[in-house]
């Protein structure tokens, strides 16, 4: 079966409506045949703000101008979306989760995955401080979703440093991993390919990050080179540092060939 697989990469500013029409240039852009994937960055309609400007575009779930944006597009389309993230409101918390949403073809939401691991750390870059749980509550569940043509897993940026979070998923057994992510340049340079190809590899199955990218209004940078990796760790595609889209063909029968061939999801003493 082919699945044309997309990532998105977006140097996303603070308003809304600006990376929204951005979003639809590039949607309709959009070739690929069979089931189409498409995955967006973390945050990608409001970035490189404050974090009041990331509050104040908070939605309730399932009722929301970017959420019927990205509704709306999938059906147009015919895609499969994943949502990057979204901040959508809690009733029980000031907090917003960073919520990463599914949408089909018809436009309904198939599935809700909310960022688990909250960034909380200290970086070599001009931001320096980065305090996610000060604004964002975090999520406390694996999410698996089956579809017509594969079963998907959903990840968000941060948490792709803890395998633990993977070995979970991998008891579903999901065909590909989406990771919309934000990674800073610093961590990126550093980090980004191996712990993509890490988590690709460690779990024999394809990986799909869309990343941001460039310098952003408040004067974050962020590492781009979103790519798509297959089971044994290589490479499908990869972005440079501009916004933009690639397209590829995936053959989840590459997922049987691997494991086929280097056994190890069967050999595990830990379980």
């Amino acid at each position: 079966m082919d699945i044309s697989i997309t990532t998105i990469q977006m140097n996303s500013s603070p308003k809304v409506e600006d990376n929204l029409v951005w979003l639809t240039q590039q949607f309709s852009q959009i070739q690929g045949q069979g089931h189409k994937l498409v995955i967006l960055p973390e945050c990608f309609a409001c970035f490189g703000g404050s974090d009041q400007a990331s509050s104040q575009i908070a939605e309730d779930y399932d009722n929301g101008p970017v959420q019927k944006f990205l509704a709306h597009n999938a059906k147009k389309y015919g895609l499969w979306i994943v949502g990057g993230s979204l901040p959508i409101k809690n009733k029980d918390s000031d907090l917003f989760s960073a919520a990463c949403f599914l949408f089909s073809p018809d436009g309904q939401i198939q599935a809700r995955y909310n960022k688990v691991h909250l960034f909380d750390a200290d970086v070599a870059d001009k931001t320096k401080q980065y305090r996610e749980s000060e604004i964002t509550l975090a999520g406390n569940k694996v999410v698996v979703v089956d579809t017509p043509f594969a079963k998907i897993a959903l990840a968000i940026c941060y948490d792709v440093r803890f395998p633990e979070l993977f070995r979970l998923m991998q008891l579903e057994e999901p065909d590909i991993i989406c990771i919309p992510s934000a990674f800073t340049y610093v961590t990126g340079c550093a980090h980004w390919e191996t712990l993509m190809r890490a988590r690709a590899i460690e779990n024999q199955c394809f990986v799909a990050a869309a990343n941001q990218t460039g310098q952003h209004e408040n004067g974050r940078q962020t590492f781009g080179h979103s790519m798509v990796i297959d089971p044994w760790g290589e490479i499908i595609h990869q972005h440079a540092e501009q916004p933009g889209l690639i397209e590829s063909s995936i053959h989840l029968s590459k997922i049987a060939q691997v494991r086929t061939k280097m056994p190890n999801l069967q050999h595990r003493q830990f379980k």
